[in-house]
């Protein structure tokens, strides 16, 4: 942390806390459980998706990705491609139209690309599916058919492919994610080595790629030499903006980003090559262009999660208080992206121990550039600390949930930060209780029907609360009650547009039908990253924002004749269409009358957003009990979740149904990556053995049970409307949940994912 952000949280920490937001215990369309208001056009077929997008004489391309993992194009052959039917153009780096290097998001908050290397500018190679050509056609299916014609040569050069063969090389990064990559309090091996009880181990986790339902694509079509429209698959419009207008030479202004619907994004539906080069052809025909990503690309040419190897070490005392925390480990990335995943956040935060050492490394690999996948760090961290914690519960001969809430900190372990908000020993204790987790038989092995050997595991989820910088709203409001609010936000399926709409209506005093809220349009009001479970506060300290203002402008536009005459913006609220005294309810008046006496048809106010000074006086986190049972076949290995509940803290729940569905989309979503996910990587090539959902399994129907979800419902005074993030909670603690339940059904410990048949029965 720079001298200047050590001062700047110094100050904040001494300013006094704003007015607790009278909404976070209000009760009325906020709380509600109301069916998200994307459904029904999604069923039915209207939604129109980027790949969907139909414009005139709009051609189809198809890209070509390189096969090795390093080197150089000596020859490339496109005369076979150039002459087959429906052919309008074959480009390659010795034709494409000239491009900057784009920014990098990890360093570049404003930007959306994942690397900051030149797209197609030579003929340099960095990694296994870099896309080398672009074809063009009438149709996608001629397009497809020419990729395969084109002949590329290369010269090899030698590619660093081996995790393990790079340890030696392995370095801390700069930062991870703005934090320092080691924190030491005290001497945490020396009270290691003196520890009562000790865990010392090692745990691994492999790749694992993004397969959202929607594939990736890119239509773009140009307006002259200067504008361009974009209809993109993507998860921060205002930053595909930037970085297209930063590649291309142009001003914001002139590139506008429309992304109405995407079909599930979880981290990486951002600024790629293929983006780019959509872009690229469009200019270079003259004419729209849609690129959209097969399956196989998007694992080769699109980034997902990087492996890691983790070390996680504990020493306590007989009672199970901590002596000693170590977390240290490394990850991959590449050169040309910044992203080391923060596996190590979870163990900076969540318990109390007298001496703690945690830190990071990073290799750097010839892989396509890694980045966020659904709680990126967090996922993968809580299973190595959440295992080495149920370790230690058994070395101990401590009960896990009991030796948790004995650990459970007063203050942030690492920062000394007041915690905002943390009930999770009350989450704790509810879901111990909803689950029967007190009928447990503690010893391995000890539960059998059949064949199938029983067991159940816990795990702590934790994922951080973050509220984004310059997140702006605007609102329109009508004469006839009607009320328009606005922000270039995304809609990815998790409920944002539901959520907003209940906000608005309960923020303003009108009825939900008659607010509408409009997104995914970079020209709309500035909204951040879709991404890190930020998205409903970001966007609801803008709307408090923008609302406060418009109380101010219908003050004013009110005049002497009005009853609000006088009266302070903090001294009146909203309510039954209009605006009232809170002092004396009979004080007021509708907004059409306000309206109607200044002569206005309508209001409309646009405000940012205040920076999020909370996150920087206060350590702030969702958390949450994960509980499952596990059914393990003592003749196949295999492993079958048989029950599961998540008991969650997570601030205010603004919308229990849509808020439901994202806790149990994590939760399977971590199944996944404990039981079957796993992107295999051929170290002799650099490519995806098995970049299809056939190879790659993801849960289907028959692997997951009924999930139960509960909530404290306690809402955060110092978050906006009480909330805290919840969109990738879900998935933390999962793996470890279930790799302790398969302990205690089999006695068997494993520490390297996914749990698999040949693990469980060497």
């Amino acid at each position: 942390m720079s001298i200047v952000q050590e001062i700047v949280k110094k100050v904040v920490k001494v300013l006094p806390d704003k007015p607790v937001d009278p909404l976070i215990a209000r009760h009325g369309a906020l709380g509600q459980p109301l069916s998200r208001l994307d459904g029904p056009v999604k069923v039915a077929g209207a939604a129109r998706f980027t790949a969907e997008v139909a414009l005139d004489n709009m051609a189809c391309a198809a890209l070509v990705c390189a096969t090795i993992a390093k080197g150089r194009i000596e020859h490339i052959d496109t005369g076979d491609a150039e002459h087959a039917p429906g052919v309008v153009a074959v480009l390659t780096h010795l034709n494409v139209p000239r491009m900057q290097a784009p920014p990098q998001q990890f360093t570049d908050p404003k930007s959306a690309a994942n690397s900051n290397l030149p797209v197609m500018q030579d003929a340099t190679v960095y990694w296994n599916g870099q896309p080398v050509a672009v074809v063009v056609a009438e149709r996608q299916d001629q397009a497809d058919h020419a990729a395969a014609l084109v002949k590329v040569r290369y010269v090899v050069d030698e590619a660093h492919l081996s995790f393990e063969a790079r340890m030696p090389h392995a370095h801390a990064p700069d930062n991870i994610l703005g934090e320092p990559a080691e924190v030491r309090i005290g001497d945490a091996e020396a009270a290691l080595a003196k520890a009562d009880v000790r865990v010392d181990a090692t745990y691994h986790t492999p790749r694992y790629n993004h397969n959202a339902i929607e594939l990736h694509a890119t239509t773009a079509e140009w307006h002259g030499n200067d504008a361009l429209t974009l209809h993109d698959a993507s998860q921060f419009v205002a930053g595909t903006r930037y970085t297209i207008a930063k590649v291309f030479g142009l001003k914001e202004d002139q590139v506008r980003v429309l992304s109405p619907f995407v079909g599930g994004a979880f981290g990486n539906k951002a600024v790629w090559n293929h983006t780019l080069l959509a872009i690229a052809a469009a200019k270079a025909v003259g004419r729209p262009v849609r690129l959209a990503v097969k399956r196989a690309d998007v694992f080769h040419c699109i980034g997902g999660r990087t492996l890691s190897k983790q070390r996680v070490a504990l020493g306590a005392r007989a009672d199970g208080s901590l002596a000693a925390l170590i977390h240290t480990g490394t990850t991959a990335v590449v050169t040309h992206n910044a992203f080391p995943e923060q596996f190590s956040f979870p163990a900076r935060h969540l318990y109390a121990t007298d001496n703690l050492l945690v830190s990071q490394q990073v290799v750097e690999l010839d892989m396509v550039a890694n980045t966020a996948m659904r709680a990126p760090g967090e996922s993968i961290g809580s299973f190595a600390l959440e295992s080495a914690i149920d370790e230690l519960a058994v070395a101990s001969g401590i009960d896990p949930v009991e030796l948790r809430r004995r650990i459970e900190p007063e203050k942030d372990p690492a920062k000394g930060d007041a915690f905002s908000s943390r009930h999770i020993v009350e989450a704790y204790r509810r879901g111990a209780e909803r689950f029967g987790w007190t009928r447990r038989n503690p010893t391995p092995r000890s539960q059998r029907d059949g064949e199938w050997l029983v067991g159940q595991g816990v795990a702590t989820a934790t994922y951080p609360y973050y509220r984004m910088p310059g997140g702006a709203v605007r609102i329109s409001l009508h004469a006839d009650g009607r009320a328009v609010v606005q922000t270039a936000a995304h809609e990815m399926g998790m409920g944002t547009a539901t959520v907003q709409t209940q906000h608005a209506a309960e923020r303003l005093g009108l009825p939900l039908d008659r607010v509408r809220f409009v997104y995914g349009d970079s020209s709309l009001p500035f909204s951040p990253v879709a991404g890190g479970s930020s998205q409903t506060t970001t966007i609801a300290a803008g709307m408090i924002a923008a609302a406060e203002k418009l109380t101010k402008e219908l003050i004013h536009l009110a005049g002497r004749d009005s009853p609000l005459h006088g009266a302070a913006a903090d001294a009146v609220e909203a309510r039954d269409g209009g605006l009232f005294v809170k002092d004396d309810p009979t004080r007021g008046e509708s907004y059409a009358a306000i309206l109607a006496r200044a002569g206005r048809d309508s209001v409309d106010v646009t405000a940012d957003a205040p920076m999020p000074a909370e996150m920087m006086k206060y350590s702030m986190h969702s958390f949450g009990a994960q509980f499952c049972e596990v059914r393990v076949s003592e003749v196949t290995g295999e492993v079958r979740i048989a029950r599961w509940l998540g008991s969650f803290d997570t601030g205010r729940i603004l919308n229990p149904k849509t808020a439901a569905s994202q806790f149990r989309g994590g939760i399977i979503m971590g199944i996944g990556m404990a039981l079957m996910e796993e992107s295999l990587f051929d170290e002799r090539t650099g490519r995806f053995m098995n970049p299809s959902l056939a190879e790659y399994h993801v849960p289907v129907h028959l692997d997951v049970p009924e999930i139960d979800v509960i909530w404290t419902d306690l809402p955060d005074p110092h978050a906006p409307l009480g909330a805290h993030g919840i969109g990738e909670i879900g998935i933390t603690g999962v793996a470890a949940a279930i790799a302790n339940a398969v302990y205690h059904a089999t006695g068997k410990r494993v520490r390297s994912l996914p749990i698999t048949l040949d693990k469980l029965l060497a």
